[in-house]
């Protein structure tokens, strides 16, 4: 077999980014002989990541083929590979794995990997990898392959992915991660890690967790990478010895193995509900490596990665990942031209609360401009922006940020009782209390001290834009700024246009936004905007199933193959069922009975109960029922199957409403806003498909959300 052989299926793909093997030859220093670099760059802008494609690993296996015959001949004292600024390889390219719908180019495309990989482990001599940047899923593979590793502790993000993607690590990860880094931190990295949002590792944890074996400054990292790799192959003991030392320090077998898979299986189940194949895939893929040779493992990742690549949750995450999270989120629908953005340098902030804090702590550390936060005493400011403080502090002590950059962000936040603080501020939003009247008030105090051109924003979930805005003497300057909690992880922000704001006031807000890191989403003013409205509409059906009979478990278990994050009632314990009542008044009142307002859960919030589920001392949780409150229900339960369907078409039901309402400019803008505030499973592909795949959709409305084929298999 040569990478010759793989041609054919690297013809067979067009349009793929070829990501290029460049090689020049370094004389390492003292003597320790000649090293072949290949660098890893696609040519174009600096900020385009290297992706792997068929065309990219099949001139990547002629390139080493080339230099192992070097090897062999006595012309090389070792291979190197590294890429091109801040990117190692940010993993394989998915617009050419999308695009595989048979089976055998699956099996080939994984198998390609494999060969290639396996050259840059078996050249004959010490092998490389000097992890610059970016490495991510068959990027890090590359790394595993070589023989040694260093990495930049400015590398910003490095992690197997695939679960969270719907795939499994298919070109040694699998198996060699867990040899390298003891099977424990490898369940980390491939499970808990890809499912957590798909959490990456800094150079610096990596290094930590056994990854690489040395970790350098971005200042001469390669220089320093090419000295280190020349003392490696020139066999100096204090090198070879600490290299050696940390593997017996990280490595691990035996009982650790199978107490790893189990934890891993739990934290699944906790995630998904099992109902995406590709983690269950890839821990069977991990129990039974503990016993097979690297070539048997290999044969089974063939196997797994072409099954996966033609499953319809496969084809769903590509959909979510790429057209919505990759691609659309970076080109909001409706977002005017960025040129009319007015400068923001100065914020102020009403509230002290935690909403407030955290919006505080956000617009420092990203906007690097003066903040301030105003409440109506002075202990709650002071709290606020102890809050901040604090948290700072802790991201110090995490070595996440640097000392002056901790200071920098401190000195940039304070607090007043004066809103006249706000006079030269560019932006204010207010995070207080949700009554409609109380954010009135706020915004008529702060309209009469800040300058004509300063934006006003709320962070409302549910209240109407519009109707804050009646009393302003400017109403063109407000607009809806709605973050989800907590607030430096939820991605998305919904931004509420109401019928004046002005074009400048909306290029800025989404300006401001980008700044911040967050993706924009343009939505009408409309009750509960997105997210809270549809989450209030499945709320409203479990808890309607609940009153009708149906006991809690059965209720709350029933959107199990939904595969949630949290289901219903632990996410309404979460948020507090006094929010979540609130919230579901308010839909009620915009929107009439198909927002149901539970009585029942009333009771329990003037009983003092915080949730249907409440954590015992042992940690387990438990159902309150009428023993605890008395509770009016009727006698018409409903079975999982039946609570699952109504719950499935009261959402096809809702979203249909809010299509033909405008809310947003088209159903992938709702499937982005739940994938991204929500928590939504990608395996699902967004909340349309979805309810396409089920039926619902024609159920309910007559037709698919959106066109056969989408996050589906045609």
């Amino acid at each position: 077999m040569s990478a010759q052989d793989f041609q054919t299926l690297a013809d067979a793909f067009g349009g793929e980014i070829v990501t290029h093997s460049h090689v020049k030859d370094v004389d390492l220093p003292n003597g320790a002989g000649k090293l072949a670099l290949i660098t890893l760059d696609n040519d174009l802008d600096p900020k385009r990541p290297t992706t792997l494609g068929p065309s990219t690993l099949v001139e990547l296996g002629k390139t080493l083929e080339g230099l192992q015959q070097r090897a062999a001949a006595g012309g090389l004292a070792g291979v190197g590979i590294t890429g091109k600024p801040n990117f190692f390889v940010a993993g394989a390219d998915l617009s050419a794995v999308k695009s595989i719908t048979e089976r055998e180019h699956g099996v080939q495309m994984a198998r390609l990997g494999h060969y290639v990989f396996g050259l840059l482990g078996n050249m004959g001599v010490p092998s490389f990898a000097f992890i610059n940047g970016v490495a991510l899923g068959g990027g890090l593979e590359v790394a595993l392959n070589a023989n040694y590793r260093t990495v930049s502790s400015a590398a910003g993000a490095l992690a197997l992915p695939e679960t969270y993607l719907g795939l499994v690590p298919g070109w040694g990860g699998i198996y060699l991660l867990p040899r390298l880094v003891g099977p424990e931190n490898a369940v980390k990295v491939l499970i808990e890690n890809a499912l957590n949002q798909n959490r990456t590792l800094s150079g610096a944890a990596a290094y930590e967790v056994g990854i690489a074996n040395v970790l350098f400054e971005p200042d001469e990292f390669l220089e320093q990478s090419l000295a280190w790799a020349g003392r490696v192959i020139a066999g100096d003991t204090d090198t070879t010895g600490a290299v050696e030392q940390r593997r017996k320090d990280h490595s691990g077998t035996g009982g650790d193995w199978d107490a790893a898979v189990a934890r891993g299986r739990a934290f699944v189940e906790a995630k998904t509900s099992n109902a995406a194949p590709a983690p269950a895939r890839a821990l069977d893929l991990f129990e039974a490596g503990k016993n097979w040779t690297q070539a048997e493992s290999a044969e089974q990742e063939d196997l797994a990665l072409a099954d996966l690549m033609q499953t319809n949750e496969f084809r769903a995450t590509v959909y979510a990942f790429l057209d919505l999270v990759q691609k659309r989120a970076k080109r909001p629908a409706g977002a005017p031209d960025k040129a009319l953005a007015r400068p923001v340098n100065k914020v102020g902030i009403v509230g002290a609360g935690l909403m407030a804090s955290q919006l505080a702590l956000l617009f420092a550390r990203q906007l690097r401009i003066p903040i301030v936060i105003t409440d109506i005493d002075q202990e709650r400011v002071n709290k606020g922006v102890q809050y901040v403080h604090g948290e700072i502090d802790k991201l110090l002590q995490k070595k996440r940020i640097s000392a002056d950059a901790a200071d920098q962000a401190k000195s940039l936040v304070t607090g007043s009782v004066d809103k006249s603080e706000f006079a030269d501020a560019d932006f204010v939003i207010e995070a207080v209390f949700e009554e409609l009247s109380v954010k009135k008030q706020v915004f008529a105090e702060v309209e009469d001290v800040v300058s004509r051109e300063c934006i006003l924003a709320t962070n409302t979930s549910s209240l109407s834009v519009t109707a804050m805005a009646e009393d302003l003497k400017h109403p063109e300057r407000l607009i809806g700024f709605h973050f989800f909690n907590p607030v430096a992880v939820m991605p998305l922000l919904e931004i509420v246009r109401a019928p004046d704001t002005g074009e400048e006031v909306l290029a800025t807000a989404f300006e401001v936004a980008r700044n911040l890191k967050k993706n924009a989403v343009l939505v009408k003013d409309a009750a509960a905007f997105v997210v809270n409205r549809v989450l209030g509409r499945m709320f409203g059906e479990i808890t309607k199933v609940f009153d009708e009979g149906t006991d809690a478990e059965t209720a709350d278990n029933a959107l199990r193959p939904m595969g949630l994050p949290l289901s219903p009632f632990k996410l309404l314990a979460l948020v507090g069922l006094p929010v979540g009542q609130h919230v579901q008044e308010s839909l009620h009142a915009a929107f009439g009975d198909r927002f149901h307002v539970s009585q029942n859960q009333q009771k329990l919030i003037d009983t003092g109960v915080k949730g249907l589920w409440e954590k015992e001392e042992d940690g387990t949780l438990y159902v309150p029922d009428s023993t605890l409150v008395l509770l009016e229900r009727g006698t018409s339960p409903s079975s999982p199957e039946e609570v699952l369907q109504r719950t499935q078409d009261a959402l096809a039901d809702e979203i249909g409403r809010m299509l033909d309402e405008g809310v947003v400019a088209a159903a992938q803008d709702i499937d982005l806003c739940m994938i991204l505030g929500a928590g939504w499973p990608l395996h699902l592909g967004g909340i349309t498909p979805y309810l396409d795949r089920t039926g619902a959709s024609e159920r309910v409305n007559g037709k698919r959300f959106l066109e056969p084929g989408v996050a589906s298999k045609p």
